[in-house]
């Protein structure tokens, strides 16, 4: 093995490390060198940074990749819903606090699923530490959420009953997570079943179930926010990459279009596949990343 592969091998090295914050027990992945720019990724549901666990030594010879778990996701502390108020604002705090303790001063955010709420909400806050976002099926326009998936979770909004929770629980079933990691996909057979063997003993841990309908309700408090979302892209215009699956039958393609009107600097690109999917077009996605964050970084 020659001085160039050892180097290689050496700054795709990822590390599984573990942070304090407010008590929580904070799971994250860690790679790249320490002075390059830097990549905050933020998974969405049911899954964990575990989503980015192809996507970070690929990306980890000229970038500094940092994925957190959500309190009550992967390996992050799982309080019972009792011990720690899951809602996104909270989610948000956390992840912001992570960033601050190892000192994160200016990066750009890959946005999925939850992971966008969260991250629009540090966005919002500190315009001037965020270099660019990445954008894979992560919703802040109200198209996104007129379909059939969001439907009963609306109700739930309104009337946060037993039994309209109790509706949603089959959202959190093995069938449900396999759905959404094969749901919309070219080819099914490309989808490895270490995702949903991944994701399903952490759903079925005694309370998450608690933990995920607390998430489902607290949702209801994104949709407010759009307009302050959709503002700060006016104002601020960080330069943005849309890698989409356009099958998403959660996140359509109907709520990627809109980030066209107020966005001016946006590579926008649809994917002939569903909500995971980093799963089917990594590859493809991963191309699209280093060009486009090497042209927006100057690395």
């Amino acid at each position: 093995m020659g001085p160039a592969a050892k180097a290689d091998s050496k700054t795709s090295q990822v590390f599984y490390r573990t942070a304090k914050i407010d008590g929580l027990d904070i799971f994250y992945r860690e790679a790249g060198p320490k002075d390059a720019p830097v990549v905050l990724l933020l998974h969405g549901f049911p899954t964990s940074s575990h989503m980015f666990r192809d996507l970070i030594p690929k990306l980890a010879d000229k970038y500094h990749l940092i994925a957190p778990d959500y309190p009550g996701y992967g390996s992050s502390s799982s309080p019972s819903v009792g011990e720690f108020d899951y809602s996104f604002d909270n989610l948000a705090k956390v992840v912001e606090k992570l960033t601050e303790q190892i000192s994160l001063n200016k990066y750009s955010i890959y946005l999925m699923d939850f992971g966008a709420p969260i991250g629009f909400r540090i966005a919002a806050k500190h315009p001037e530490r965020v270099q660019t976002l990445i954008i894979q099926n992560g919703n802040a326009y109200e198209e996104g959420l007129d379909n059939d998936f969001w439907k009963p979770v609306k109700v739930y909004w309104k009337d946060r009953s037993k039994e309209n929770g109790d509706k949603l629980r089959s959202v959190l079933t093995i069938d449900a997570t396999k759905w959404q990691y094969l749901n919309g996909v070219r080819n099914p057979e490309t989808i490895s079943p270490d995702t949903w063997e991944h994701v399903q003993p952490h759903l079925d841990r005694p309370g998450n179930q608690e933990i995920q309908l607390s998430l489902f309700y607290s949702y209801g408090s994104n949709p407010p926010l759009y307009p302050q979302w959709q503002e700060y892209f006016r104002k601020y215009q960080p330069p943005t990459l849309i890698v989409w699956g356009k099958n998403d039958a959660i996140f359509p393609a109907a709520g990627a279009y809109p980030y066209k009107r107020d966005l001016k600097n946006l590579d926008f690109h649809l994917f002939d596949t569903g909500h995971f999917a980093l799963e089917e077009d990594g590859t493809e996605i991963t191309t699209l990343i280093r060009s486009f964050l090497d042209k927006q970084t100057g690395k």
